[in-house]
């Protein structure tokens, strides 16, 4: 085995782990935050957190569907207009 086997081999065997490890952080819900120095921290993701995304990611489709449907009706100006503004009321 030369050399560049070997480099090969190192960079697969290092790219194996970092996904098992990603897989294995993903099914136990650990969050890796990092900021803009770089540093790096990791958290837990607890049931408020889960169902504060889930509130939100509700929330934003019904708001793609209801722009959808805009987008698509024929509607008139200020019927238009009544939509948006309740979509900015929510």
């Amino acid at each position: 085995m030369g050399p560049f086997e070997m480099v090969v081999a190192i960079i697969a065997i290092v790219t194996i782990g970092k996904i098992i490890q990603t897989k294995q952080k993903a099914k136990l819900g650990i969050i890796e935050d990092e900021d803009m120095m770089g540093n790096k921290t990791q958290r837990m993701i607890g049931n408020s957190d889960t169902s504060a995304m889930q509130e939100e990611i509700r929330a934003l489709k019904e708001r793609i569907q209801v722009l959808e449907r805009i987008a698509t009706d024929n509607n008139s100006a200020t019927d238009l207009n009544r939509q948006i503004e309740e979509l900015r009321n929510r």
